[in-house]
């Protein structure tokens, strides 16, 4: 993916958003930008419910950026669903006024699914989760990956 514009921030809690027509699944980092954790799964309501929601959920954890996935095809390339997602991620930011980084969340779901195999939860159980749990994959690697890049930017200006 593209590295991130300057006016992304660099500390501040990011949301990690897995966008669904039905539900929404969140994650949260921590201050530091080094964690990511399962927040919860939001079920779609209406537009103006949406808004409330994500308001005082920013202003309550505090967020400084949305990271959300972008499903993409297997060959790198976008379709209707990220097309989709794209158009949420503006919609939350016009709403918040905050940045939104897409980031590729190809395989999360599976991945997601099989650590919850992995501790033995019901299917029932792991359908509540897994939208969450996903988030939380993906907004972890845009944190690692954006680790990596500073460590090695920094490793870069050393030489």
């Amino acid at each position: 993916m593209t590295k991130p514009s300057d006016e992304f921030p660099n500390d501040g809690r990011l949301l990690g958003v897995d966008f669904g027509t039905v539900r929404i699944g969140l994650a949260i980092s921590t201050r530091e930008q080094n964690i990511a954790s399962p927040l919860e799964v939001y079920q779609r309501r209406s537009e103006g419910l949406d808004a409330k929601y994500f308001k005082e959920l920013v202003e309550e954890n505090r967020v400084k950026g949305f990271v959300v996935g972008l499903p993409m095809h297997i060959n790198g390339e976008e379709g209707a669903s990220a097309i989709k997602a794209r158009k949420y991620g503006a919609w939350l930011s016009t709403l918040t006024d905050l940045p939104v980084f897409f980031w590729d969340e190809r395989f999360t779901s599976s991945i997601a699914e099989d650590h919850m195999i992995g501790v033995d939860l019901t299917r029932k159980q792991r359908k509540r989760r897994i939208d969450m749990v996903a988030a939380q994959i993906f907004l972890q690697s845009y944190l690692d990956t954006k680790r990596k890049r500073e460590e090695f930017e920094s490793d870069l200006s050393d030489i």
